[in-house]
């Protein structure tokens, strides 16, 4: 998934879930996204990706799952951590797929 970097919200609807992805770079105010309805988006139905969270502070719901993105070397290292109990099960999920699948 690319940034969306000039728009607010980069829509993957054709995904199951849909996905939204969400850059708040350029949000200014957590009210913004009240304005925009992005509560709706966290129905439970829908797989949100959020850059930035920290600019919709008090607004979000809790993470169910953080991705830390850090540059290593050449490449990237990538952390993952679970923000709740769905998010803790959803990355017990992954190790049980493994690397590779």
């Amino acid at each position: 998934m690319k940034s969306p970097t000039y728009t607010l919200v980069e829509p993957y609807e054709d995904l199951q879930p849909p996905a939204y992805h969400f850059d708040l770079y350029r949000v200014g105010d957590p009210d913004e996204l009240e304005y925009m309805g992005i509560r709706d988006y966290f129905s439970g139905q829908y797989l949100c990706l959020i850059e930035w969270p920290e600019r919709g502070k008090g607004l979000l719901p809790e993470p169910d799952v953080e991705i830390h993105l850090e540059r290593e070397h050449d490449g990237r290292s990538v952390v993952l951590r679970a923000g709740s109990e769905r998010g803790a099960s959803l990355l017990n999920q992954l190790e049980l797929i493994g690397p590779g699948h």
